[in-house]
Parts: C-alpha cells; structure tokens; sequence
C-alpha cells in the first residue's frame, strides 16, 4: 500500500516502512510521532482512491528520526572587470522521517 502526501508545497510517494525527508520542522525532536493529513492518493494496485483534493480521513503516521543538513550550494556572483567577487553557500535543514503507518 502506499500513499501520495503534500508536505511543505512538495509531493512524496510513500510506503511503510520508507525513510523519507521532509522540510525541517524546528519542534520535532528523536522519536516523535509526526501526522501528515494532507493525502491526495491511497492506494495498492488496481485499487487507488484518490481525493478532490485531499482524501477526508485519511492520514500518514511517521516517526522522526532526526534533523540533518542538505548538500552544500555555492553562490559565486562575480561582475567582469570590476574587482568585485562574492562567494557564499547555504545548507539547506531538513527533517528524516519514517513512515508507520497508512490509514485510509
């Protein structure tokens, strides 16, 4: 069985058991219970249920299992012939969940 979710404007494809990450959320800690109710999609093979636009009484538990830090991107802006350089990065947060259950 797996489930399609919004979370933070962004669509997953979920199944238990799956590791996932999701926008950081500053209030999650370790082993939290996490309830993500906005499904637009059950489903297990031919039988998939889908909602307008979201399924009512559905819901995804997952449990968090840490923050962490995404791959580094680098700014570089640089104007010709001018001597002006800048150089910056950013790591973007993230929330790892695992997800328990589906209910439809």
């Amino acid at each position: 069985m797996y489930a399609i979710i919004v979370d933070g404007g962004r669509q997953y494809k979920v199944e238990e058991g799956q590791e996932l990450a999701l926008d950081y959320r500053e209030d999650a800690k370790p082993g939290d219970k996490l309830s993500l109710d906005r499904v637009l999609a059950v489903g297990a093979g031919a039988d998939l249920k889908f909602g307008t636009p979201t399924l009512s009484g559905a819901s995804v538990t997952a449990e968090v299992l840490g923050t962490g830090q995404g791959k580094k991107i680098e700014v570089v802006k640089m104007r010709r012939r001018k001597n002006s350089r800048r150089h910056t990065g950013h790591r973007k947060m993230f929330t790892r969940v695992k997800i328990d259950g589906i209910t439809s």
